[in-house]
């Protein structure tokens, strides 16, 4: 459960509501444990608050962070992807590796359909919207070395000739149809709030998936 407000006080309103029915939470087997709860404050245009007086939760100050992994993407206080971008790419290098390990001696067929159902699949990725370009770049390079490694192709091979020769996505097409999908299910959503979002021109990961679909990145 998130709770977001735009001020300490009004995040404080929130976690009275929390507290007022924690009796009809309990006695429905859930309990709000403040000792897992965080509290994280985003920057604003680079700066954040030296000191941020203490949110509650049944008499206890709930402990502020800097990271937090949230369905398993990380957020961070400074709203940048880079640690979130290296969580997959140590993911990516993980998969690689036990694919390669355990179907060694299979045919690329199967290597193909190997690769395609765990090491195309970035979760979230479609939400990185600000990064740095060492950090994209690690993770497209732990890509094209997944790939070389799965397959038993020399190191230094042409990244965009492998893949090109296998019918396969390389990195870069991989991103513009994750991120197109999303746009896609967002602007035909009939849910209000995700409408509001495809309707602002000035949305980051809107406006972000929409110039890596037109192989435009902007970071």
């Amino acid at each position: 459960m998130v709770l977001l407000s735009a001020s300490i006080c009004g995040l404080r309103k929130l976690m009275a509501k929390c507290e007022i029915v924690c009796d009809y939470v309990g006695s429905h087997g859930h309990n709000y444990n403040a000792k897992k709860s965080v509290v994280m404050v985003f920057e604003a245009g680079g700066k954040v608050p030296s000191s941020v007086p203490p949110v509650m939760l049944n008499g206890t100050a709930l402990q502020r962070v800097s990271q937090f992994k949230y369905l398993g993407h990380i957020l961070t206080s400074d709203l940048k992807d880079n640690a979130d971008i290296e969580r997959e790419r140590r993911a990516l290098s993980v998969r690689a590796n036990m694919l390669a390990c355990k179907f060694t001696r299979c045919s690329e067929s199967v290597k193909g359909t190997l690769f395609r159902a765990y090491c195309m699949n970035f979760y979230t990725c479609n939400l990185w919207a600000k990064y740095s370009q060492k950090s994209y770049n690690a993770i497209r390079v732990q890509y094209n070395n997944a790939f070389r490694v799965l397959m038993g192709l020399p190191r230094f091979c042409s990244a965009s000739g492998m893949f090109a020769e296998a019918h396969m996505d390389c990195f870069y097409s991989t991103m513009r149809k994750r991120c197109g999908a999303l746009v896609r299910r967002v602007r035909g959503s009939t849910n209000s709030i995700l409408k509001l979002i495809a309707s602002r021109l000035d949305c980051t990961y809107v406006g972000h998936c929409c110039a890596i679909s037109n192989g435009m990145a902007q970071r």
